[in-house]
Parts: C-alpha cells; structure tokens; sequence
C-alpha cells in the first residue's frame, strides 16, 4: 500500500489489490487508451482528466466506469481492467474509489457529455501535470503516477 498526500493536502491510501477498502465503492476513474493515445475529457469546471464519477444506485462500479467513459467522452470500451483502489480522508469526508484501465474500441459523437466538453486525445501524457493548469486536480497527485507505472508494465508499450 502506498500513502501519500494528495493535491488538497488529504491523506490518500492506494492498493493494487482487489477492493482493499471498500468492496462497493461510490466512486470510479479510468484511464483510458484509443489508438494509442491517452483518452481524457475536460470537465467543465476542472479541466484536463480521465473519465470517471459516482457509482448510481443498484449498479456495479464497474458498469459505472464503462457508463461513464461513454457519457463523458463517447468511448466504446474494447476491454477494461481493474487496476487498484484508492480510499481519500478529507477535511469534511471520506471516499474511495476504483481505478480502471480501459482500451477504447470506437468514439462516438455525441449531443451531450454530461459534465464536460467531451473527448480529448494526447499522444503523451505531460511531465508537467502537476503545475499545468489545464489539467484536473484528480490528475495532479501519485495516485495517476502509481497507476501509470501498473498500466504501463502490464497492458501498454509507451
């Protein structure tokens, strides 16, 4: 397990074991690869990320995490992998969240993408993510760092 803080200061905890923290988490993220190239979308309000959100009433948090990448950026997902959870303590409250992997078969456009402006793509993720004001918070702490490191030694030749 590895411990850190994250972007607001928040205590993290990250396992790459099965559902370490909590076995029905309310929240997901994934990362995403179409045409070999990192698939992001630009939440209207904090920028640059990977799709993800809240796990709805009844569902699987991963069916949340395929519904997601497709309302947020149109993704058809291929295959997708569960690589780890992660378990925030804030100020205020306490949340953990499933981290996937996910090839993208197809892009489709759509009317509407939910809470964002719909699909980017990056050749390369940047170095400078940290301090790049384009991108999300959510981006901005070990938690991507870590999981890069999972997804690139298992699934992706980058």
């Amino acid at each position: 397990m590895k411990i850190f803080n994250d972007y607001y200061n928040n205590q993290v905890k990250l396992s790459f074991f099965d559902q370490p923290f909590e076995l029905h988490p309310k929240h997901v993220w994934v990362i995403c690869r179409y045409q070999s190239k990192w698939l992001l979308t630009r939440h209207l309000e904090r920028g640059l990320e990977f799709p993800g959100g809240k796990v709805e009433k009844d569902e699987s948090a991963k069916a949340a995490a395929i519904r997601e990448v497709k309302e947020e950026t149109g993704g058809e997902i291929e295959s997708i992998q569960y690589i780890g959870q992660y378990f925030v303590t804030g100020r205020k409250d306490q949340l953990a969240k499933n981290i996937y992997f996910a090839e993208i078969k197809s892009l489709k456009k759509q009317s509407t993408y939910m809470e964002t402006a719909g699909p980017v793509l990056l050749e390369k993720l940047p170095e400078n993510i940290r301090i790049n004001e384009s991108f999300s918070f959510i981006m901005k702490d070990d938690v991507l760092t870590h999981s890069l490191e999972i997804i690139n030694e298992h699934f992706v030749n980058s």
